[in-house]
């Protein structure tokens, strides 16, 4: 900052910009204008206002600092989030709500300031300080607001709405506890409470005036007025305070600042003053608590009755509290005429879990607002869309008719209403075919009825999407194929995307540098300029650049792994990784099976023409997931007998990294040079990790899955290791399987599963990988481990080989991320704004 600017009087904001003109999803605009910020104090006054004024912290601790920075650089938020909110009302922006049990924000400073364009002028405020803007980031926590790659989309799909200028709020649940904080004791992961608010928030503000309440159990009556309607009542509940607190979502200096409303469940009343004076403590606050367990952490244990019940708590609390405040926002700009209340709203279920959103704004519609059902319906399904982000049937949430009865009686009543006048239509299409009434009812019969939430949403949609090609056309051929073929004109692809702000430009800034200086600025919003990147694949000056940011890179991630896993990672080996959530059907079973092997060749002296690699895993478990967890086991045994045999690790290193969250992936991903993508096809969604490694240069080793499939028609078979069986085989394999002959053929398999077998890595514990073993020689493996492996290897051995040329490899990993722009989440929603929202 120069003295003249420090001496400048303090401006207004800048209004926001004039939106860009709306394009085709093949060409995302870049922001209108770049404006920066002009904040009615400068960032360091600000700072410095909250240094010395905030007296619940210590200001010399950096602690202190960072918040004390977070709050001021919130301050220059403010004006354009005010402005924001007006504007979009006066001009009548079509406004998208999107309802989404996670958003998983990672940390907001780092981008704030990027988005911002004050990331430069915040070093200087510190300078002074003698403390480094990367040392304060450290001390904010990640967000605890969800768990895997549909809440970190979530908040990729909210940077990108605003730097897109959409007028789009998020709505989601204020988790006072996290997932969990995933420690690795012996081998085993063990679960912790994460407080991730226990030095508070400081990017939210709380905003009671939008509080609403939220009504359970109970029971429902009717009565007939004078006019001869019926009106429905539902009544003797116990209601729960929705809470609203909200946080700012900056667009990329455009001025346009989104929200993200979340809401924290509280009781209506604290206690029970009687009761507390009479001695009765622990029932003063029964209801406090009850109505506090429903924000209280995400995803609880559905293990139990008690687990489903609070889950689909969770899941209402969410959908009224969003519904009841859309509703009384539309009111009170529009009045009582809801006349073009889906002209100008659309609504995004993010998955089933805000399928209750469907009833819940029928009831809100026809019981409080008194219109009728046929116009309430014809509201409903022109503004409900629903993405699904799932192939596994056990994934699509299914609740018990008895407890929806209990807990939510006049939701429960409304379900029946909607089943039976969709069923009608059923009828009408395949006249006298029970069967296939049966098989598409909303409510699935047998001794203990469920509600299928899935159908639900797509009875009620006008959109129903997939999130990537594959996955898309496997729903319309198969899992929903019924509703396909009454509804062909509701199905719609809209594969996934990730933002490059956060993942290039803030993760990896010296690479951003590089292209930058190349390719000029415009890619961060305009990731397709990064074609430009292949015409210097073969530049030998770029490459070694290229190169050199590429070891930098993998240093940051080293000493991550340093400090996590005590697992010395060595920057001259292949880097090969694995993160995201640990389930089966991604495999990381198939990536241990093979560190088994190359560790066995080792053993065996195998070791000519071997590429030393360092092999990276990371992920939760849910704590349910029993085979899951046994995998993080095995994983931490094996990685324990090869770092700790110096023959070993000179050509291999294996550690799976504890508490994998979106920090840690900031730094993983810049650092990969072999981005592990290897579920069973036609098992993945889409996937957004893979479209991230491969931004940041890393190749993929993959199968035909999700967006892999899109991944590989971008880049080209040269540049992408693909192995496997595809969908279509999978299916065909699936009836006469017999994995046993896959085990004798190969040679390296059998010599894995007999040392597996000997108890090699589990001598302190016989038996305790038996069911894994059992899983892979089972013919009803739904994950065919067995017979991938082999190809796996071969294509394992390709990566090594290609690794080895220094200047092949290099041009390789240009190539993929000049590739990328295809996975832009800003490509992604400019189709969900023309096809879907038309806003």
């Amino acid at each position: 900052m120069t003295e003249a600017s420090k001496k400048a009087p303090a401006k207004r904001p800048a209004k926001r910009a004039t939106p860009a003109k709306t394009t085709t999803a093949a060409t995302v605009p870049a922001p209108a204008v770049s404006m920066g910020c002009e904040p009615c104090d400068s960032l360091k006054v600000a700072f410095e206002r909250q240094l010395r004024y905030d007296l619940t912290r210590d200001e010399q601790s950096e602690s202190g600092m960072f918040h004390a920075l977070a709050i001021a650089v919130k301050e220059q938020l403010l004006d354009n989030w005010r402005d924001t909110r007006k504007a979009d009302i006066e001009q009548q922006k079509k406004h998208v709500s999107y309802l989404s049990l996670e958003f998983l924000m990672g940390r907001a400073l780092g981008n704030a300031l990027l988005n911002l364009n004050m990331s430069n002028e915040c070093r200087n405020v510190l300078n002074s300080y003698a403390v480094s803007l990367e040392a304060l980031e450290q001390q904010e926590h990640d967000a605890g607001l969800g768990n895997g790659g549909l809440g970190r989309l979530a908040a990729c799909f909210l940077d990108s709405c605003a730097t897109l200028d959409l007028a789009v709020t998020g709505y989601g649940i204020r988790y006072e506890y996290g997932m969990f904080l995933q420690k690795i004791v012996d081998g085993y992961q063990v679960e912790q409470p994460d407080r991730w608010l226990r030095d508070g928030n400081p990017w939210e503000v709380r905003v009671p005036q939008h509080n609403v309440t939220v009504k359970f159990f109970g029971h429902t009556h009717s009565y007939v007025d004078a006019t001869g309607r019926r009106h429905m009542l539902w009544s003797d509940t116990q209601d729960v305070a929705a809470v609203a607190y909200d946080m700012p979502v900056p667009g990329y200096r455009n001025g346009r600042v989104n929200t993200l409303r979340l809401w924290k469940a509280e009781a209506t009343n604290e206690f029970d003053l009687a009761e507390f004076n009479q001695g009765d403590y622990t029932e003063a606050v029964a209801a406090k608590n009850l109505a506090e367990q429903i924000t209280m952490v995400l995803y609880p244990n559905d293990s139990s009755e008690n687990g489903k019940e609070l889950r689909l708590r969770q899941q209402y609390f969410l959908s009224s509290a969003s519904l009841q405040d859309l509703l009384r926002n539309w009111v009170l700009n529009h009045g009582m005429d809801f006349s073009k209340f889906a002209e100008l709203n659309a609504i995004q279920l993010n998955d089933t879990h805000p399928a209750i959103a469907v009833p819940e704004l029928m009831r809100l519609l026809v019981d409080v607002y008194e219109m009728d059902w046929d116009p309430a319906w014809n509201i409903v399904s022109k503004c409900m869309a629903y993405t699904n982000h799932t192939l596994l049937p056990e994934a699509l949430e299914r609740w018990p008719v008895r407890m929806f009865k209990h807990m939510l009686p006049r939701i429960m009543e409304i379900i029946y209403e909607i089943n039976a006048r969709y069923l009608d239509e059923v009828a009408h299409r395949w006249p006298g075919n029970t069967e296939k009434l049966r098989a598409m009812s909303i409510i699935e019969e047998g001794p203990d009825p469920h509600v299928r939430m899935a159908y639900l949403a797509i009875v009620a949609s006008f959109s129903v999407n997939g999130v990537a090609a594959l996955h898309t056309e496997l729903l319309m051929s198969g899992l929903f194929r019924d509703f396909y073929e009454l509804w062909p004109h509701k199905f719609n692809n809209r594969t996934n995307g990730v933002t490059p702000r956060r993942w290039m430009a803030y993760c990896n800034p010296t690479l951003s540098a590089l292209i930058s200086s190349k390719l000029g600025d415009d890619w961060v919003t305009d990731l397709t300029k990064l074609e430009g990147l292949k015409k210097l694949a073969d530049n030998k000056t770029f490459a070694d650049a290229w190169y050199q940011v590429k070891q930098e890179n993998k240093a940051a991630l080293a000493k991550l792994v340093a400090e996590r896993c005590h697992v010395e990672f060595d920057t001259s080996m292949m880097f090969d990784v694995q993160v995201k959530r640990i389930h089966e059907y991604k495999r990381q079973l198939l990536n241990v099976l093979h560190v088994i092997h190359l560790y066995q060749r080792i053993i065996n002296g195998d070791t000519q023409g071997m590429q030393p690699r360092c092999v990276l895993i990371g992920g939760k478990a849910a704590p349910g997931y029993a085979i899951a967890k046994l995998i993080i086991k095995l994983a931490n045994n094996v990685a324990h007998m090869i770092n700790c045999d110096p023959k070993v690790n000179k050509w291999l290193r294996f550690a799976f990294l504890p508490d994998y969250n979106v920090s840690a992936m900031e730094v993983i991903c810049p650092g990969t040079d072999l981005s592990e993508q290897i579920s069973t096809a036609g098992k993945e969604a889409s996937g957004t990790g893979n479209m991230k490694f491969m931004m940041n240069g890393a190749l993929t080793i993959g199968t035909l899955d999700g967006a892999n499939i899109e991944m590989l028609e971008q880049v080209g078979d040269e540049n992408f290791f693909l192995f496997g069986l595809n969908a279509k085989q999978v299916e065909e394999l699936r009836r006469h399987y017999r994995p046993w002959e896959y085990i004798a053929a190969s040679e390296a398999l059998s010599g894995v599963m007999t040392l597996l077998k000997s108890g090699h890595f589990n001598l302190q514990e016989p038996g305790i990988f038996d069911p894994l073993v059992m899983a892979i020689e089972s013919p009803t493996d739904p994950w065919m481990l067995a017979a991938d492996f082999e190809a796996f290897r071969i294509a394992q051995l390709d990566a090594a080989n290609a690794y080895q040329d220094r200047q092949r490899w290099t041009a390789m990993s240009i190539r993929n991320t000049a590739a990328s722009g295809r996975f832009s989440s800003d490509f992604t929603i400019a189709g969900y704004r023309d096809n879907i929202w038309k806003a």
